[in-house]
């Protein structure tokens, strides 16, 4: 659930070149910001004395300021801090200095993606970035978070202790431990405030609750009939697997669907659509709109998706509860996520994953509780077109037929020499952030601008003894919206849908654009804590949540959102759960990277029925050879995406090939971009419909396909071209070949990534890959909560930013296997013996 750097390549460009370039061509000359190159290469100061750096000391002793009593930090041979301190002040003051020394430029580089101040640090390249950050107004959000704070309120007290740990280190930091990034920038790491715990905050929420797609939706709607855009991006899931459990229930639930005809969009149509995509991609410069030409409209096939499910003591071998986390987000060097445990006297004893920049631990477990999270995908945020008084400037705005005044504020961007490069003037509505486009000006309103209570929360979370304790502490969450699942000690799980839901007005619903003339328009309030999706020790003995509709409409209507990620995830994850009464932690680990997909057999089905009835009924038709080598070669794969498959091979390239030509209405006449996707759900139930009028492909006037047609032909095409690409010898192919992570670094930085790693993955399985291999998961754990705690985990990465130490990408291989290591639980130093421990840090109060 945590949330990546969004550094644009265009940001990274003279940094990632300097590598090559500046030791061929430039000498010892300055060039712009980035220093000479004969500093970089110092032995002593230079970039290359970072290996002496590397690896932590056998040893150190380090005096804090603000310290009430000796922290011991125990690093185990997985580079995992223990921290033991006598009151939570000092551990989490510890934790921030033990965050900058392995994390520095990380925790620097969120801060300023969302502050919008990346221009100050690598140079005038960051400005569009920057401007976007400051225009979506994250920045401005977790200034008033933090302010709202009462002078000692305990989360004020532990994020001060935290940051001030922080910049302890960076108080001290010389020359030689300066990380490679700020020497390659030229810069000095900044001084760090308290507040900045909240715009990783921000970052979170960008990345999680940012679901924007009504832009998307107008240019659909223009194209195809708002019947069919209805019915095609719906507002309930075609196949139902919700988060809640439905009582009795032991398989899907497919629903009735209808799937209007396409119209056929005439030129006042066409420009209609372009002005939607217009305003779309001028608002991804500032508000969190992603541009997407050729991906889906939103969620509905996404590859980024995250699993979580629990099992009861009824259903495991051993008799106690068992949890699983697997979220799934971007793939970094150094990882999103930094494992700590923090042990104080008399107090927390707790395990997991943190967020460096920040004291929270969001996904962990103490000596009673484990926890972790899915993404809820909850429509969270909505657009008003505002009546503005003035076309180019507006200073005013109308509701209900009176002018509101427009808040109006100048801000300045500087670069890398200090100096303003540039001024926006920024305005909001009482809704949020108003901006220009083709559609005129919009505003919009997001639950994560505005009052949230995420850190208190968890840390009152962490302290829980029960599940139902834990609940009870994050009913103040807020935002970004999370699937929560609880396990504990007792034998209880849980799960419950935790953040703010907004109540729209009319038909409830918010996938349109609204019209900001009237306050009837605006929220009419949040759903109640009893409304949220939740179950609590259900009768079926287990829990899951794989980013699926949380609620079957059909049992408990109501609206949180639309066009709902694809439920595959979800139904395999429950298969495994159905079919197994006796899940050890072991099961566990092996279903996080299980290789099937709930989707595979109801397209190969459908293929094979279309292309052996076509084979019989013709023999002498073109491609019949070709077609009919296709049908064996696919009949006789076993549905596995292990990284060995042949089969899973040409399944992907007929999946890509049915999909574009059944949805070619989406493409926007004379252009070759997709306005739109559908998700396969939805082509799974237009595979029942053989004559529907989505099947006809649009660019043969003189024919009319149907659903067999069109399946023989891209079984065809998917066959030709897998062989031209991949080689005339199926025997030859290898799935492993073509779905593979890359982990790139912050930066780009050539080297300092980990690329093209074999993973085991595939459309629709618990580890989804779209062939970029960008996303994946970011955490694997597995926790059985007995009489004593045991936990296995990995990550793929390492604990240190520093790309020579042994400890940054170390994980790496584990993860690639889908391995997890033991989790070291110590409850005082003495416990972690000699043989697992690596460095031993020791904070005293200073004088």
């Amino acid at each position: 659930m945590a949330a990546p750097i969004r550094v644009p390549r265009f940001v990274t460009g003279g940094v990632a070149a300097l590598a090559l370039a500046a030791a061929l061509h430039v000498g010892f000359r300055p060039v712009g910001s980035v220093p000479p190159l004969g500093q970089l290469l110092d032995p002593v100061h230079g970039a290359w004395s970072i290996a002496r750096a590397a690896e932590l000391p056998r040893e150190e002793q380090v005096p804090l300021e603000r310290l009430g009593a000796p922290v011991e930090v125990r690093y185990d041979d997985r580079g995992v801090p223990h921290i033991f301190a006598e009151s939570d002040i000092d551990a989490f003051r510890a934790l921030g200095w033990v965050h900058a020394r392995d994390r520095l430029f990380q925790m620097e580089l969120t801060q300023r993606s969302v502050a919008g101040t990346l221009a100050e640090l690598v140079g005038a390249r960051a400005l569009p970035l920057d401007r976007a950050a400051r225009a979506r107004g994250l920045d401005a959000a977790a200034e008033a978070r933090w302010a709202a704070l009462p002078p000692g309120d305990t989360s004020r007290v532990i994020i001060t202790a935290y940051m001030e740990g922080v910049n302890d280190f960076v108080r001290t930091l010389d020359d030689a431990h300066l990380p490679v990034e700020y020497r390659l920038l030229g810069k000095r790491p900044r001084v760090f405030q308290p507040q900045d715990t909240y715009y990783l905050l921000g970052a979170m929420a960008l990345t999680l609750s940012s679901q924007d797609d009504e832009l998307s939706r107008g240019a659909v709607e223009a194209l195809v009939g708002v019947e069919a855009t209805d019915a095609l991006f719906p507002v309930d899931a075609p196949i139902q697997e919700p988060i809640e459990p439905v009582a009795g229930r032991t398989a899907p639930r497919f629903a009735a669907v209808r799937i209007p005809a396409p119209t056929v969009p005439g030129p006042r149509e066409i420009a209609k659509a372009r002005r939607f995509l217009e305003a779309r991609d001028q608002l991804a410069a500032s508000f969190p709109v992603a541009s997407r030409a050729d991906a889906s409209l939103t969620r509905g096939d996404a590859v980024v998706g995250s699993n979580n499910w629990a099992v009861a003591p009824s259903r495991s071998a051993n008799g106690r509860a068992l949890l699983s986390g697997d979220p799934h987000l971007q793939l970094t060097l150094p990882s999103i996520w930094y494992e700590v445990h923090l042990v104080v006297a008399g107090g927390i004893d707790l395990y997991g994953v943190s967020l460096p920049l920040s004291p929270i631990v969001p996904i962990g477990f103490n000596r009673d509780v484990a926890w972790t999270a899915t993404n809820t995908t909850a429509d969270v945020m909505d657009f008003y077109r505002e009546t503005v008084d003035d076309s180019l400037a507006p200073t005013r705005y109308l509701v209900d037929g009176a002018w509101r005044p427009v808040e109006v504020r100048t801000t300045e961007y500087r670069g890398s020499s200090g100096r303003v490069i540039a001024t926006d003037t920024l305005r909001r509505t009482h809704r949020g952030p108003l901006r220009q486009s083709t559609l005129g000006w919009l505003s919009m309103r997001w639950t994560s601008l505005e009052a949230s209570d995420e850190a208190g929360a968890f840390r009152r979370a962490i302290r829980a003894t029960s599940a139902a304790e834990w609940y009870r502490a994050m009913e103040t969450y807020r935002a970004p919206a999370q699937n929560f699942l609880v396990a504990d000690r007792g034998g209880h799980i849980g799960i419950r849908s935790t953040g703010r839901y907004p109540v729209r007005p009319g038909d409830g619903l918010g996938n349109r654009i609204f019209d900001g003339a009237s306050s009837a328009s605006d929220w009419t309030g949040d759903w109640p804590l009893e409304r949220y999706p939740q179950a609590l020790d259900p009768a079926q003995g287990y829990l899951a949540s794989a980013n699926q509709q949380p609620l079957d409409p059909a049992v408990r209507p109501g609206y949180l959102g639309w066009d709902w990620p694809t439920p595959w995830r979800a139904i395999r994850i429950n298969e495994i759960l159905r079919a197994d009464a006796g899940m050890t932690p072991e099961k566990m680990r092996l279903a996080q990277v299980d290789p099937r997909s709930a989707l595979t057999e109801h397209v190969r089905g459908a293929v094979l029925a279309a292309a052996t009835a076509w084979i019989v009924a013709d023999t002498a038709a073109a491609g019949h050879a070709d077609v009919s080598a296709a049908t064996a070669f696919l009949e006789a794969w076993d549905g596995s995406f292990d990284p060995e498959s042949r089969g899973a091979v040409l399944y992907d390239a007929l999946l890509a090939e049915l999909t574009r030509r059944t949805w070619d209405e989406f493409m926007v006449p004379e252009e070759s971009r997709r306005v739109a996707t559908p998700s396969g759900a939805m082509l799974v139930r237009l595979l029942a419909d053989r004559t529907s009028a989505w099947w006809d492909d649009r660019s043969t006037a003189d024919i009319l396909e149907d659903r067999d047609a069109i399946l023989v032909t891209s079984l065809r095409e998917a066959w030709t071209t897998t062989r031209s690409r991949r080689g005339n010898d199926p025997q030859a192919w290898r799935w492993g070949n073509q779905r593979r992570a890359n982990i790139q670094h912050l930066l780009q930085l050539p080297g300092f990534g980990r690329e093209s790693i074999t993973v085991q993955s595939g459309p629709g399985t618990l580890s989804p890959n779209d062939g970029r291999g960008t996303h994946g998961a970011s955490w694997r754990f597995v926790v059985e909560l007995g009489d004593a705690i045991q936990a296995w985990g990995t990550y793929p990465g390492g604990q240190s930013g520093n790309p020579v130490s042994s400890r940054y990408a170390d994980r790496i291989v584990l993860w690639q296997k889908g391995e997890l290591s033991p989790l070291r639980l110590p409850r005082t130093p003495a416990e972690l013996s000699e043989r697992a421990l690596t460095s031993t840090l020791t904070f005293t109060p200073e004088p």
